[in-house]
């Protein structure tokens, strides 16, 4: 079960530094993180956490920068199998090790763990998975199963904490009063303003065509969302074939109507009333 009460995060700065290596909990919690840079390698070896059994992921981006990134890993020392892909991969600059505080799972829990993130990490879809195949889902007890998912809740938080929402779920709406919509030519599409941006559902309808005054940025963005299948041609209308979180509702609005816009008052509710009256007056 999500955990959505108040939560008290300790976050420890080894060497004083908020950029540089972070371990981060829950006080009343078993399960720990601990994030470095990649150019701590050195420095974060002498935690003695990094060494237990867990499960880990290394974050980055593509090559264009346009999508995070991220490999989802276990070991039983997680150390050493960073220090493999230390030499072998070249996409990642930050690690997250997902562990206990007092080093108590098996490498049968790692797996599991390994197994379930990578599933709900596709199944989220905010960051590419750079694993090249899947992970088979080791045999466990009906009981640990549950314990394992209750550290799992925990880690989702953590990870997003220290800046990486991996597993935060995309849509948060919870009534029709906090849906925007916005209309335009051959233009249809639902959205809602986020913590991270302004989210546009899968299915919302964006021009074709675009406008000859148009700012340049908003046609290397929708370029950017059709060469990755995000906007698809389906009969003269390009079509989002998965929820997508924009920075800005101007940057969503732009791209739906295909011409520079203000998403503060291009995005309205069900009554016609602004996103900007609602949000920002």
């Amino acid at each position: 079960m999500e955990i959505t009460r108040p939560q008290t995060i300790q976050i420890f700065l080894p060497d004083g530094s908020p950029t540089s290596i972070r371990e981060a909990e829950l006080t009343n919690r078993l399960v720990k993180a601990i994030l470095f840079p990649r150019n701590k390698m050195q420095e974060v070896a002498k935690r003695e956490m990094v060494h237990f059994t867990g499960v880990y992921f290394l974050f980055g981006s593509t090559d264009d920068g346009a999508k995070p990134l991220v490999y989802i890993g276990e070991g039983e020392d997680c150390f050493t199998r960073i220090q493999s892909h230390n030499r072998k991969k070249d996409f990642w600059t930050h690690c997250v090790i997902i562990t206990t505080k007092t080093d108590e799972y098996t490498k049968t829990d790692g797996k599991y763990l390994e197994h379930y993130c990578l599933a709900k990490a596709k199944e989220i879809g905010r960051y590419i998975t750079d694993n090249d195949t899947g992970s088979k889902k080791p045999s466990i007890s009906e009981s640990r199963e549950y314990d394992l998912l209750d550290n799992f809740d925990t880690a989702k938080i953590l990870l997003a904490t220290l800046g990486y929402p991996i597993f935060e779920e995309k849509r948060k709406a919870k009534s029709p009063k906090e849906l925007f919509y916005c209309q335009g030519k051959e233009a249809s599409a639902v959205g809602e303003l986020t913590d991270d941006g302004f989210l546009v559902y899968k299915d919302g309808k964006a021009n074709l065509e675009t406008t000859k005054g148009m700012n340049k940025w908003i046609g290397v963005l929708r370029k950017r969302l059709i060469e990755e299948d995000i906007l698809k041609n389906e009969n003269n209308t390009y079509v989002f074939q998965q929820d997508y979180i924009f920075n800005s509702p101007s940057a969503a609005a732009a791209t739906v109507l295909g011409r520079s816009a203000n998403g503060w008052t291009s995005w309205k509710d069900k009554n016609g009333v602004t996103l900007d009256e609602l949000k920002r007056k």
